[in-house]
């Protein structure tokens, strides 16, 4: 049975990750910070099936601790500080995460089980003011928040590592995956809440920032498989995982609303508080290595991800009935 280790299990990726890797016959460890509340929601259908470890990108210590215990064949790293408007907020505290967080957890893979593969969590915010379009492994960076200058720090250090130290060590340069189990805080995600509440009569408007804004949009199961995929290679290196279709946020509204038989005209209001000191304008990944290489496709078509995220946020505000009612059937 192989054993494999996530950081960051509690969150989207972490979740969709720890049930793929069950479904496929390993043991999983899912790595939690010591807090005084937990927010376990997201794994909950998994609890029983898991093994949990309390540790902390901030304190060396604790991850050596985590790996001896957990000796896993595989690390995935997706801890961090991951929402991009709070790391103007705190920078600091993102450069500790989502930056130094990374070597601290290669340098304690370096030595407590060497011999494991690892994953990082890179991003598209990497690219930021892009250089060219569509975006591949050997386009530029020009990150355009701390939390895209951290992610490129991790990105690498986890080729340093890789290099200087013979460690099987991947990134996933994942471009923008969404799905039921994304944070309220994410744009996706509050639209489709909010749609599903001006449905059911809860709301009656939703404040947004840049409309224009374009992003390579997939759903989060799809990605998950190709981190995985990764660590099953011959040789480690990194790849962009992305549709390779852009559409702009006007456009997941739209698709939202229309699901619902509203115009999204009537209830979507644009709030200048709601845009970034310095806007990604345009984000679109050119996946074709991970489809040659890797055999990956994304299985879920951008229509079909909005709607199911809003069927999910339907349901859960209104019961199925509800969902049932509106002729609107659950993905």
């Amino acid at each position: 049975m192989p054993t494999a280790l996530i950081t960051g299990n509690t969150g989207q990726d972490g979740s969709h990750l720890a049930e793929l890797l069950l479904q496929k016959g390993y043991r999983v460890y899912g790595m939690v910070r010591r807090a005084s509340t937990e927010n376990f929601q997201r794994i909950e259908p998994l609890r029983d099936q898991l093994e949990l470890l309390q540790g902390d990108l901030l304190d060396p210590t604790s991850l050596a601790r985590v790996l001896e215990k957990s000796q896993p064949d595989e690390v995935y790293n997706l801890a961090a500080m991951s929402f991009v408007p709070t790391s103007w907020e705190q920078p600091v505290l993102t450069a500790e995460f989502t930056a130094v967080g990374v070597t601290r957890v290669l340098d304690a893979l370096r030595q407590v089980c060497p011999n494991a593969r690892f994953y990082q969590a890179s991003s598209s915010e990497m690219f930021g003011k892009v250089r060219a379009t569509p975006q591949s492994e050997t386009t530029p960076f020009h990150p355009r928040s701390p939390y895209g200058v951290a992610k490129v720090y991790g990105h690498y250090i986890t080729v340093n590592y890789r290099e200087s130290y013979n460690l099987f060590a991947c990134s996933g340069i994942l471009f923008n995956h969404e799905g039921p189990r994304r944070g309220l805080e994410f744009v996706t995600r509050k639209i489709t809440y909010a749609v599903a509440k001006i449905r059911l009569g809860m709301a009656s408007e939703l404040r947004l920032g840049n409309l224009q804004a374009k992003r390579d949009w997939g759903f989060a199961g799809d990605y998950v498989r190709a981190m995985w995929l990764m660590l099953q290679q011959d040789q480690a290196d990194d790849y962009v995982i992305g549709t390779g279709q852009t559409h702009t946020v006007e456009e997941f509204v739209q698709i939202a609303f229309d699901h619902v038989n509203l115009d999204w005209r009537d209830y979507v209001i644009v709030d200048p508080q709601f845009y970034r000191p310095a806007e990604v304008d345009l984000l679109l990944a050119d996946p074709t290595k991970a489809r040659t290489q890797l055999g990956w496709e994304p299985e879920v078509s951008f229509p079909d991800l909005v709607k199911m995220m809003v069927n999910s946020d339907l349901a859960m505000l209104g019961g199925d009935s509800n969902v049932g009612q509106l002729g609107l059937a659950v993905s």
